[in-house]
């Protein structure tokens, strides 16, 4: 399932901007989405690749074999990148993990170049309601929260998507 979802976000994040120069993967695990945009754009100067878990990083570093691919450890809430460093920047199913999840998307956003891109794929579904309810509170399950955060990190368009069934929602982005 993870794979059909990555190929369905490169897909839209292309769909978007077909020429990026630089590509950020929040959360990246694995490198699914980095390996997949590498091997469509062989006139990407540098794909990033930051996840939070050690582990996840490692097990990237062994299945990418792009020298231009970049991969660290590193959280959404604290990039280590200057300011509109990023064509197009993506994030699979990690956005439900992110600690704090406005900080984060301050974060997309400020890295993001003023006609960039954002691609956030991740467990968007009023289905989940009960889920909100019940645990994670402080969590964005719909649309509608997650369309206020990005709004309170500097995104102003969204053009929403369903990637899986009913409940793998994407959203792509732009200041």
């Amino acid at each position: 399932m993870h794979h059909e979802i990555a190929v369905r976000t490169a897909n839209l994040a292309l769909s978007q901007d077909s020429n990026p120069r630089r590509i950020l993967d929040v959360g990246c695990g694995t490198g699914v989405l980095i390996r997949i945009l590498a091997e469509r754009l062989p006139q990407v100067e540098e794909l990033v690749g930051i996840d939070a878990a050690e582990g996840m990083i490692a097990v990237a570093g062994t299945l990418a074999d792009d020298a231009r691919v970049v991969l660290s450890r590193a959280v959404a809430e604290d990039l280590p990148y200057p300011d509109s460093s990023f064509d197009l920047v993506v994030s699979t199913t990690s956005f439900h993990h992110w600690k704090d999840q406005e900080a984060g998307l301050r974060e997309c956003a400020r890295v993001l170049t003023p006609t960039g891109h954002f691609v956030l794929a991740d467990l968007f579904s009023v289905c989940l309601i009960p889920t909100m309810i019940v645990h994670h509170r402080d969590r964005a399950w719909t649309k509608h929260r997650a369309e206020t955060l990005l709004r309170a990190a500097g995104f102003r368009r969204f053009n929403w998507n369903i990637l899986y069934s009913l409940i793998i929602g994407a959203v792509v982005a732009s200041k």
